[in-house]
């Protein structure tokens, strides 16, 4: 079975998915869903009709103080969707601090075209969020 991460956001979220052994992590897409839940959703009905998925792990927004925001209440309604439409499923939360800038250093270093960063951030953030979720239920 394989877990979906999610870098969920406003304009836009990220996606990635682990291997049938949850050894690997690779990216899947970048939704741009401009504050339509229902396009995420939509999506990952697509997802969980070709993938065997048991857990899906959504990055919490926290501040850097570990308080919740604003971001954090709009997230959580979100993980509510979630977990009553697909209520058979393993819904986890993980701190999602500092993978975007992860994600920016990581793609810096890579040298990617400052164009295409906006396409992939979102995704590259969602790899972090469900390596973070990996490393923790292995350690």
């Amino acid at each position: 079975m394989r877990i979906l991460g999610i870098d969920y956001g406003d304009a836009r979220t990220g996606l990635a998915l682990t291997d049938p052994l949850n050894i690997t992590v690779q990216g899947l897409e970048t939704i741009y869903n401009n504050g339509s839940d229902k396009v995420i959703l939509k999506k990952i009905d697509e997802i969980l009709e070709k993938y065997e998925i048991d857990t899906i792990v959504i990055g919490k927004p926290l501040n850097m103080n570990g308080t919740e925001s604003e971001r954090t209440e709009i997230t959580k309604k979100f993980i509510h969707k979630l977990k009553c439409k697909y209520n058979k499923l393993k819904i986890e939360t993980i701190d999602e601090r500092l993978t975007t800038v992860a994600a920016h250093k990581t793609m810096n270093f890579l040298d990617i075209n400052k164009n295409k960063k906006k396409n992939i951030v979102d995704t590259i953030s969602a790899i972090y969020i469900l390596e973070t979720y990996l490393n923790k239920i292995k350690n």
